[in-house]
C-alpha cells in the first residue's frame, strides 16, 4: 500500500518504519527542512532501540522516504496518517491546532479517496473535528478514522510489530477492509484487530494510559505508606501481583511517571470531564500525588545533610524519565534538580542517551559527566533517577573509593538492602528499610 506520514516525531517515525518494513512505501513529511534532510541522510532524529536498522534498511530499499512537501506526499498517497502533536494548552487541554490545521489542507488538495487517521492521542469527539475541517474544502469522499498507538518509548519498535491489540474507530465499510488488510501482516499470531466507533476508540487510548497512571500512582501511595509503619514495598508488590485481577506490571513504586504520554494524557481526559460536566475525582488526585512523587527524595537528601545542602557536590545517574529513551519530557530528574539547584547544591550528572537534551534545557547550570563513575567521582550523595541497566551492577567497592561520602538515594529501588548493609552504605529508596551507616 501507499501511506503517506505526517509528522515525524516518535509516533510518525515509528510507525512510517514499521510500515515500510512490511512492504508498505511510506513518504513522511515534516515541516522542518534540517530535519528532513538529515533523515534523507539515514539518521536517525530520536533514539529508539532497534529503530535505526529499519529505518537504514528500508531507505536503502526504496520504501521509506522523506519530504516536506505535503501535496505531492498525499497525491501519491492512499493511506494518510496523522501523527502530529497535541500538547497540552494551559488549562490541561489538548491542543489540536497541529491536526486540523493539517486537516484544514488536505480538503483542499485530495482529489480522491483517502482514508485519513488520526495517529495522535486525541480526545474524545476529534475524529468529527477533523472530518468537518477537511469537509469545508474537499470535493472527494474520504473517510476519517481513529486508530490510537500503543507504543512504549523504549519498547516502540516491538510493540508496533507484534501489537497486543490494534484499535481502530470507523464505521466507514471501504475504510475498515483497508485497514484490516494493512494491519494484517502484524497479527497473524492471534491478537486482536479491534473495530468500533470513532469516540470508543478515542476513549480507549486515554482511559488506558489514565489507568496504568493510576496504578503507578496507587502503588507509590503504599509504598510512602510502607515507609511509615515499616512493611516492605517489594514484598507487598509481589502479593498483590500474584493476583491475576491486578497483575504484577506497573506495580513498582519509584518517583513517579514522566514522558509524553502519562502526564499530558491523564490532564487531558480530566480536562474533557470538565467539558462535558464530569468530574474525574480518581484523576485529580493521580495527577497531585504524581507531581509531589517526583521530588519526594528531595526532602531526604536535605534531611540526611541536617537541611543544608549547599555546596553539596550530588550525583545523578539517569536524566530521561525512563530507561532506553533520549525522552526528558516531564522526567522527574529535572525536578529534582531544580530542587537541589534552588537550595545551592552543585550537580553532576549522567545519562547514557538523555544528556543533549538536558543541555539544551539546562545549558551550564549542571555539569555532565562522560560515565556513571566519573559522574560519582568525589560526590557527597548519589540519586538515581532512571533504572538504566548500567546502573543496576555498579562496582560498590570502587563506588565507595570515588565518593566522598557513601549515601545513596535511590529514586528506582535497584538495589538489594540486605547487600547495601553489608557494604556499610546510608541507602534510602522507596517504600522500604532505611539502610544507616
Amino acid at each position: 500500500m501507499k501511506i503517506a506520514v505526517i509528522g515525524t516525531g516518535y509516533v510518525g517515525l515509528v510507525t512510517g518504519t514499521c510500515f515500510a518494513e512490511t512492504g508498505n512505501d511510506v513518504i513522511c513529511v515534516d515541516i522542518d527542512q534540517q530535519k528532513v534532510e538529515k533523515m534523507k541522510n539515514g539518521e536517525v532524529p530520536i533514539y529508539e532501540p532497534h529503530l535505526d536498522v529499519l529505518f537504514d534498511r528500508n531507505i536503502k530499499q526504496g520504501r521509506l522516504s522523506f519530504t516536506t512537501e505535503i501535496e505531492s506526499a498525499v497525491e501519491s498517497a492512499e493511506i494518510i496518517f496523522l501523527a502530529l502533536p497535541t500538547p497540552p494548552g494551559e488549562d490541561g487541554s489538548a491542543d489540536l491546532s497541529y491536526i486540523l490545521g493539517v486537516a484544514n489542507t488536505l480538503g483542499e488538495i485530495i482529489k480522491d479517496y483517502k482514508v485519513i487517521i488520526d495517529k495522535s492521542t486525541v480526545p474524545v469527539g476529534t475524529a468529527e473535528k477533523v472530518t468537518a475541517a477537511i469537509a469545508k474544502n474537499a470535493t472527494v469522499d474520504f473517510a476519517v478514522v481513529s486508530n490510537p498507538e500503543f507504543l512504549r518509548e523504549g519498547y516502540a519498535v516491538d510493540d508496533f510489530l507484534k501489537p497486543d491489540r490494534v484499535v481502530i474507530g470507523t464505521s466507514d465499510e471501504k475504510a475498515r477492509k483497508i485497514l484490516e488488510s494493512l494491519y494484517k501482516p502484524y497479527v497473524r499470531q492471534g491478537n486482536p484487530i479491534l473495530f468500533m466507533d470513532e469516540k470508543s476508540a478515542e476513549l480507549t487510548k486515554y482511559a488506558a494510559n489514565a489507568f496504568l497512571a493510576t496504578k503507578i500512582t496507587f502503588m507509590n501511595e503504599i509504598a510512602n505508606f510502607c515507609e511509615k509503619v515499616g512493611a516492605d514495598v517489594d514484598k507487598v508488590r509481589i502479593g498483590i501481583g500474584s493476583d491475576q485481577r491486578i497483575g504484577n506490571r506497573f506495580l513498582f513504586p519509584g518517583i513517579g511517571y514522566g514522558g509524553s504520554c502519562f502526564p499530558k494524557d491523564v490532564q487531558a481526559l480530566a480536562k474533557s470531564g470538565e467539558e462535558y460536566g464530569y468530574h474525574f475525582g480518581i484523576l485529580d488526585s493521580v495527577m497531585s500525588i504524581n507531581e509531589k512523587q517526583k521530588t519526594i527524595i528531595v526532602p531526604k537528601i536535605k534531611a540526611y545533610f541536617n537541611g543544608d545542602v549547599k555546596g553539596k557536590k550530588i550525583a545523578i545517574w539517569g536524566l530521561a524519565f525512563k530507561p532506553d529513551t533520549d525522552d526528558i519530557r516531564e522526567a522527574p530528574a529535572l525536578y529534582i534538580i531544580e530542587e537541589l539547584l534552588a537550595a545551592g547544591a552543585e550537580i553532576t550528572a549522567f545519562d547514557p542517551e538523555a544528556m543533549t537534551n538536558v543541555k539544551e534545557l539546562l545549558g551550564d547550570k549542571i555539569s555532565f559527566a562522560l560515565s556513571r563513575d566519573e559522574a560519582a567521582q568525589n560526590a557527597d550523595a548519589l540519586v538515581i533517577a532512571t533504572e538504566w541497566q548500567i546502573f543496576r551492577t555498579p562496582d560498590f567497592n570502587k563506588l565507595a573509593e570515588q565518593m566522598n561520602d557513601k549515601v545513596i538515594f535511590d529514586g528506582r529501588n535497584l538495589y538489594d538492602i540486605e547487600e547495601m548493609k553489608e557494604l556499610g552504605f546510608y541507602y534510602s529508596s522507596i517504600g522500604r528499610e532505611l539502610v544507616s551507616k
